[in-house]
């Protein structure tokens, strides 16, 4: 679906048979529209009438039999109009183009064009270019294309009127001949002196006017109609001529047409040129009379071998020769500068590319005393090697050396070189000074680094595509002094937090990337690979690893230290100490009952927990009065005390984990000196663990204050305790001495198990 605000259309190479008047509707915005190449058979009248804003327009290779003039009337804006290669016989009469008042460009005719009348053009007054492909037409009538001068440029194909209608062609010619306008003639065979006779026409037209230029395309010609060329040129202000794809059908013997003056001929530009017998060719020393005017000589794709010395002589005036895509050879081209002597002295600019030359240093010397020479092209030649040493003039300022197979480059490079290509060769580094160079071209090479700008102080211009770059960076761009534009993309460029960091912000401070961001692609990491530069998002973590390594480490550390603080406000370490032991503790007790094959034996009524500071009220109340007592309603009881009780020799949670598990309670004399007693503490722990783990019942603990003590001193890891405290009763030793009788009924009541409460 095409949207209705495009304003180009290009529906060419398709199958579209018929343009129906509403097909193009709703596409009022268009300025420009191809239906080329579809086939097209029939438009109907009114389908471009929407196209009010239509300013060019391509019917070409279609399959149209007639022209319809009402097809153009509303389109007063239309600038370029294509009816090229249609199959229709004439332009059905006056008044096609009536109303295309802004016609700038109009092409038309095809293989079926027969009829050319006045009036057919009507309409049609300020046109600039004009195309006709008339090679099979038959009439013309004069001034059918008169009314439309003065033209830019004119092309014309008139294959069967050269060779049946000179008088026709004339005429033609004489409609649209003009000084000023450059005119091409296609498709023309030129092999006899008839065929010639249209171009006096022509040239006595341009004889009293300013020079002009003249291009033959698809050309055959003769000896015979090349001398009369040459003679119907005589005095001819035309100052460029180029044949391109051109056949020389005779020797080249033109001596005849020596007396002839083309004293105004400037250029000469010959492409694709082939000679039925070339070794019957002669070697253009006929030509001298042509030859020494011309300051520009093409001879491009043309089979050229060997340009002879003497022939190179005639070229006094000569200031550009272009030679490229032949077959010169470092012998041959000996041959043609004459083995370096000098000859085109006053050359500036030669183009040997696309040979088969091999020797860099044969080349240097060829052109070594050429003193004007500035501009030199080598390229696409089968170079393998660079010399240390070449001899160039010291004039040369442009050398171009692409495409040459060139695996290093060494001080052969002149000093003097202002502008250097050596894209698409094989170096892999580029170490040589040339401090006048303001362009570098390598890109298609294996370079790894961006050469360093040392090398080149006046650096204006870098290409360096298609190499093997993967990063570049501020350090290397800030040692050109001068670099503005660089070209760097389709590298294999590592997607690194630095290299994007610099690439999407800092690069524009330094250097304009003249490619666009479109060339540089993410070629690693893999994750990234085929993605723009510009559009990558690297996250923190990846951008800043040491920082953020560093800053995870403190964090943790600073996490520790809070936990560790924690755990030690908590209590944690400590409960996980006393359960460790604990369980350390009971696998050693259970493993002990397993092999004796017996269960604990309740040896004491009590295990007595208490502070060394505090053992003289155990040993001098407690111990005697319990132990000691001679009532028969209350026996002795049977107390552990570690200071007598417990074996030397084995491990204290042993020690205390028997005491425990042999008696019946446990009676914890409490006290200032208990709770700050490290020792004391350190028993509490094992004892602790056994009676409040949840196995064992709550009486089983007696609690004995021998003085006031706050149950905030009690430390918070005594979490049972401390809630224990609070929810049942203890005794408290009374200082008065008639209190002390009870206090002794209800510990031993306590001890036994008897239901006596406080």
């Amino acid at each position: 679906m095409v949207t209705p605000d495009a304003v180009t259309l290009d529906l060419s190479s398709n199958h579209i048979t018929v343009v129906t008047d509403d097909d193009l509707s709703a596409h009022g915005r268009l300025k420009g529209l191809s239906l080329r190449g579809n086939g097209l058979l029939s438009v109907q009248s009114g389908a471009f009438v929407a196209l009010v804003t239509l300013e060019w327009l391509d019917l070409s290779d279609n399959q149209l039999a007639g022209l319809n003039h009402t097809w153009f009337h509303k389109l007063g804006f239309l600038r370029q109009l294509n009816l090229l290669g249609n199959p229709y016989r004439c332009l059905a009469g006056g008044g096609l183009f009536l109303g295309l008042t802004r016609l700038r460009r109009l092409a038309l005719g095809g293989p079926f064009l027969e009829e050319l009348r006045r009036g057919d053009l009507q309409g049609v007054t300020q046109l600039e270019e004009l195309t006709l492909h008339a090679n099979y037409l038959k009439r013309y009538e004069a001034g059918s294309l008169g009314s439309i001068w003065p033209l830019a440029g004119v092309s014309l194909s008139l294959h069967d009127p050269f060779l049946y209608d000179t008088k026709m062609v004339s005429a033609i010619l004489q409609d649209v001949t003009y000084p000023e306008t450059p005119m091409v003639l296609q498709d023309v065979h030129l092999t006899s002196d008839e065929a010639m006779q249209p171009f006096r026409v022509t040239c006595s037209k341009r004889l009293r006017q300013d020079p002009g230029s003249l291009t033959f395309r698809n050309l055959s010609m003769s000896d015979e109609s090349l001398v009369t060329f040459l003679e119907v040129m005589d005095g001819s202000p035309i100052n460029f001529l180029s044949l391109q794809d051109v056949t020389f059908t005779g020797e080249g013997r033109v001596a005849k047409a020596n007396w002839s003056h083309l004293e105004g001929l400037d250029e000469f530009y010959l492409v694709k040129s082939r000679v039925l017998d070339p070794t019957k060719f002669s070697s253009l020393l006929d030509l001298k009379f042509l030859l020494q005017y011309l300051r520009r000589v093409s001879l491009i794709d043309s089979g050229v071998f060997v340009m002879p010395c003497m022939t190179s002589h005639l070229f006094i005036n000569l200031q550009y020769m272009d030679q490229s895509d032949n077959l010169l050879s470092d012998l041959t081209l000996s041959e043609s500068l004459c083995d370096g002597d000098g000859t085109l002295k006053d050359v500036r600019v030669l183009n040997f590319s696309g040979n088969a030359l091999k020797s860099l240093s044969t080349v240097s010397q060829l052109v070594a005393r050429l003193a004007k020479l500035t501009h030199l092209d080598i390229s696409r030649n089968a170079y393998s090697s660079m010399p240390l040493r070449c001899t160039w003039p010291s004039s040369l300022r442009f050398l171009n050396l692409s495409r040459a197979n060139l695996l290093a480059v060494t001080p052969c490079l002149t000093s003097s070189l202002e502008v250097l290509d050596l894209s698409h060769n094989n170096l892999q580094a580029f170490p040589v000074a040339l401090p006048a160079l303001r362009e570098l071209h390598l890109s298609g090479n294996k370079l790894l680094h961006l050469p360093p700008g040392g090398l080149f102080p006046n650096l204006d211009t870098l290409t360096i595509q298609s190499n093997t770059l993967d990063m570049f960076g501020p350090a290397v761009l800030g040692s050109y002094n001068r670099l503005q534009n660089l070209q760097a993309g389709q590298n294999q460029y590592l997607c690194s937090c630095h290299f994007v960091s610099f690439l999407q912000t800092e690069v524009r401070g330094l250097v304009h990337l003249t490619d666009g961001p479109e060339s540089y692609v993410c070629d690693s990491p893999l994750e990234l690979q085929g993605r723009r530069v510009d559009s990558v998002r690297l996250s923190v973590v990846e951008c800043h690893r040491v920082l953020f390594v560093s800053v995870s480490c403190g964090l943790l550390l600073l996490l520790g230290i809070l936990l560790g603080i924690l755990l030690w406000r908590l209590h944690v370490l400590w409960y996980l100490r006393m359960t460790w032991a604990w369980l350390k503790a009971k696998r050693r007790s259970a493993s002990q009952r397993q092999r004796d094959g017996t269960r604990p034996l309740l040896s004491y009524d009590a295990f007595v927990s208490y502070s060394e500071q505090d053992g003289g009220w155990v040993e001098g109340f407690l111990v005697p009065e319990l132990e000691g007592s001679e009532n028969a309603d209350a026996p002795p009881l049977s107390l552990c005390l570690h200071k007598r009780d417990f074996l030397p020799g084995h491990w204290i949670v042993d020690n205390i984990m028997n005491a425990m598990e042999s008696s019946r309670r446990t009676i914890f004399v409490l006290s200032e000196n208990f709770v700050l007693s490290d020792w004391c503490r350190y028993e509490l722990d094992f004892s602790h663990f056994r009676l409040f783990d949840g196995g064992v019942e709550g009486d089983a603990a007696i609690l004995v204050l021998l003085e006031p003590i706050s149950k905030e001193n009690i430390p918070k890891r005594f979490v049972k305790l401390r809630k224990f405290m609070s929810s049942r009763t203890y005794l408290e030793w009374p200082e008065e001495e008639e209190k002390r009788t009870e206090f002794w009924e209800n510990l031993r009541s306590a001890v036994r198990g008897e239901s006596e409460e406080e």
